[in-house]
């Protein structure tokens, strides 16, 4: 089943005002319903080695997976069961593959990175995270933050140590307690949420929301959600005007209509005459 009809996607992605070389990896595939962010860590441009695996793989397995799934043919429940089984595999293969990498190639030791992983179907959304690399939702002109960060800032929030306040000018902002790559395994976090037409989500690296506000993010999407690739570019401009101090990428996923429903015949000649 093709989506591209009902998603409109943009993206961007920046080295930023101080980084030498950019170790973000973004790609996204409205066909499929995908879109896969990742910011890589470790020295040298291990980085931007471990963020480009992660991305080029996923992207390659899920392109192949999803048209053999038939996930749009299940029920509701059936369909989100097979698409946390689809990630979790995915995930679980790409963290092979770069820790592999890592263990068996001197220069490469000790490479990581971020992920966001969002998988869109049939009015649902399944998103994969792991680290603190985010996923926003806009919905009736508010923005909520949708991962959860696995930090030792989240952390430190969650257990009373820190305001959100206090948080904001931390210098441990890019303390991450769990990454792609790092260990042999890795538990990703994934959760199912209904999509709706006019949704917009957010991928974004912490690059974006560490120099920019939720309050301005949210203002940026309302004032220019109908043009995703200028708001795309205008939120790397403002965390770059903030003073960019890491790599900024942005994927922008908008619904602009309901998911197309099974693809039998009738459905695709039915579409000729919208």
């Amino acid at each position: 089943m093709n989506l591209a009809k009902a998603l409109e996607i943009a993206s961007a992605t920046h080295t930023g005002m101080v980084r030498s070389h950019n170790e973000d990896a973004i790609a996204a595939d409205g066909g499929v319903g995908l879109a896969v962010l990742a910011d890589g860590m470790g020295g040298y441009n291990a980085g931007e080695v471990a963020s480009g695996i992660a991305v080029a793989l996923i992207t390659s397995e899920m392109r192949q997976a999803i048209p053999k799934t038939n996930l749009h043919a299940l029920s509701q429940e059936e369909g989100d069961l097979q698409a946390v089984r689809m990630l979790k595999g995915v995930v679980t293969k790409t963290n092979t593959s770069i820790f592999e990498s890592a263990n068996s190639q001197p220069q490469y030791a000790g490479m990581g990175t971020t992920l966001v992983v969002a998988l869109f179907r049939d009015n649902r959304v399944s998103v994969a995270h792991i680290g603190d690399s985010r996923l926003y939702r806009m919905r009736n002109e508010r923005l909520d933050q949708v991962t959860r960060d696995h930090s030792l800032l989240q952390e430190q929030i969650d257990s009373g140590m820190l305001s959100k306040e206090a948080a904001r000018r931390s210098q441990n902002k890019n303390l991450v307690t769990r990454a792609l790559g790092i260990e042999p395994e890795v538990e990703p976090e994934i959760h199912t949420y209904d999509a709706q037409p006019g949704d917009i989500y957010l991928l974004c690296s912490d690059g974006l929301n560490d120099m920019v506000e939720d309050e301005d993010i949210e203002l940026t999407l309302n004032a220019m959600g109908s043009n995703l690739p200028l708001a795309a570019n205008q939120l790397v401009q403002m965390a770059n005007d903030n003073g960019g101090r890491d790599n900024i990428s942005v994927i922008l996923v908008k619904i602009v209509r309901d998911f197309p429903a099974t693809d039998t015949w009738l459905s695709r000649v039915l579409s000729w005459f919208k």
